[in-house]
């Protein structure tokens, strides 16, 4: 197999583009469709400031290093959410990554600022653990982009994310899901605007990116993910895409071509019930927030807004 672009022997197949790629052009590759990404959506205008949810693993590790690569002022936010050694891991993955870059990374721990972590959390609250750590990550990228003056949260949300998400919401025509299935989010009050700029990439075109730049990442899955049904989706979706190459590029993107727009009436007026939340002040649709009452039910006391989150930032930082 030999690369589309110089003929050279490639490293990497992409079935759905029908083509090799050498290690060079794979690269390019990968920037010109986060690019294109960027572009098409508008995801990051010139000069903002980009506040990156790092987990340690590929994903948002290559999301990070091509924001970087692409000269995008862009800070990682790593969340601790104390699932024992997997996030002893992870959270060393994330460090390791930005000093070798000489990047910034803030550090927020789940347990030291809100007196909880994700498995006794889970439990307090009823929810399963996927529930109640995406709540949590989401409060927390939320308030340091607005204390911190970001512009932008990226994360590093791939194709086979997006489509196994939209597959299970389709499923179950999930209508208020939908109408947020979108590459960017915009932002309003009390919320920075959320772009995923690996949209146009897949999960394996992500794993070969961090082998070709030497980027060391957590390879486990998270232990707390067992029944997750988003990997089942995952899997039937790879079953087709196995069968019929672009697939997965062409539900996702046709959605968003075809679909998209009639499920966002309802969306738009819920954003325009917002209010602040009674105890941490962050936009919400009731009285107190969802996350709020995560953390009453796991610790008895409510979150506040008055204090500012304490931070740990990485040795490789720049000066805020």
């Amino acid at each position: 197999m030999k690369c589309r672009v110089c003929r050279q022997p490639a490293v990497i197949d992409v079935r759905r583009h029908n083509a090799g790629f050498c290690a060079e052009h794979f690269l390019r590759l990968c920037r010109d469709q986060v690019t294109r990404a960027i572009e098409e959506f508008s995801m990051i205008g010139p000069g903002e400031r980009v506040l990156v949810a790092v987990s340690g693993g590929k994903d948002s590790l290559a999301a990070w290093d091509l924001l970087t690569s692409l000269g995008y002022e862009a800070d990682g936010l790593y969340v601790g959410l104390g699932i024992g050694a997997y996030s002893d891991v992870s959270g060393d993955h994330a460090r390791q990554f930005a000093a070798s870059r000489d990047l910034r990374l803030i550090e927020v721990d789940l347990r030291d600022r809100y007196g909880f972590d994700i498995p006794t959390g889970a439990r307090a609250a009823r929810r399963v653990p996927c529930s109640a750590c995406g709540l949590s990550k989401r409060h927390v990228f939320d308030r340091i982009a607005v204390e911190g003056g970001y512009d932008v949260v990226a994360t590093g949300h791939n194709l086979d994310d997006e489509a196994a998400v939209l597959f299970g919401n389709v499923l179950r025509w999930q209508v208020d899901y939908l109408a947020r299935q979108l590459p960017v989010l915009p932002e309003r009050d009390g919320f920075p605007r959320k772009v995923k700029p690996l949209v146009r990439l897949t999960e394996r075109e992500m794993a070969a990116y961090c082998v070709l730049r030497g980027i060391d990442y957590i390879v486990e899955e998270c232990p707390m993910s067992a029944g997750n049904k988003h990997l089942g989706y995952k899997e039937a979706l790879n079953a087709i895409e196995q069968q019929s190459p672009g697939s997965k590029h062409d539900f996702y993107f046709g959605f968003l071509a075809r679909a998209s727009e009639r499920f966002r009436a309802g969306n738009e007026a819920d954003q325009a019930a917002l209010r602040p939340c009674a105890s941490c002040g962050a936009p919400t649709v009731t009285e107190v927030c969802a996350f709020c009452r995560l953390v009453e039910r796991a610790t008895g006391e409510r979150a506040g807004g008055a204090v500012p989150v304490e931070l740990n930032v990485g040795s490789g930082a720049r000066p805020s």
